[in-house]
């Protein structure tokens, strides 16, 4: 089957939200306050945990840093899941857009750097899980993001074709992720970055989900 794989944090829904939120519960903790803001420093939180831990640290010129962001990554998990869905909320026309694909006969999955157990609570508190054939997360293999692994068999698991699929993402490992799978990627334009993933050289850009029917047929052609 023709398949469209998602990234899901910073693609799907907008989530920095409560991810900075669980970054500064750790900040609080050890006495600096909030120190990640969660408009400016949104971008980081798509980088993962460990990035809004490093950026925090940095900001308090913390000496041990490495040894304090190993300590504090579990905290951080724990606090994010106890609020994973306070100010999470999905992109315009995402619901729908994903109805459009799979009536039209795609498979559609999801890819995400998040630990799996997170990313199902995550989907099904937004009520979306039902759309999705496939969800691997950052724990399902060995290998995460960019390593092509997760992305092919989230394809696999969806009962899709590699090569009749392509992967819609928002950060440069979505892109680093097709590449090294050999499929093409799809970056949206509405996310932290903004227009500037268009340096990113993607085979196209999504500006809103109202595009995606358009977009994906661009890359993979339609279903026979």
């Amino acid at each position: 089957m023709h398949t469209v794989i998602f990234d899901l944090d910073g693609t799907l829904a907008e989530t920095s939200g409560d991810l900075i939120a669980a970054a500064n519960t750790c900040f609080r903790g050890l006495g600096y306050g909030n120190v990640l803001d969660p408009h400016s420093d949104a971008s980081t939180a798509y980088h993962g945990a460990r990035a809004m831990l490093a950026l925090g640290f940095e900001r308090r010129n913390v000496s041990d840093a490495a040894a304090q962001i190993d300590a504090q990554f579990p905290v951080l998990l724990a606090a994010y899941a106890e609020n994973i869905d306070v100010y999470t909320r999905l992109y315009d026309g995402v619901t729908e857009a994903v109805e459009a694909l799979k009536r039209d006969g795609y498979a559609v999955g999801i890819c995400t750097n998040k630990p799996s157990g997170l990313a199902e609570t995550l989907l099904q508190r937004l009520g979306v899980r039902g759309l999705f054939d496939s969800m691997v997360g950052a724990d399902t293999l060995p290998v995460r993001k960019p390593d092509p692994a997760p992305y092919r068999a989230a394809v696999e698991l969806a009962g899709g074709d590699v090569s009749k699929s392509y992967l819609v993402g928002d950060t440069i490992t979505d892109r680093k992720t097709a590449a090294a799978a050999g499929v093409p990627c799809a970056l949206v334009s509405f996310g932290p970055e903004g227009d500037r993933v268009q340096e990113m050289k993607p085979e196209a850009l999504l500006a809103h989900y109202r595009d995606l029917g358009r977009v994906t047929r661009d890359l993979i052609g339609a279903p026979r």
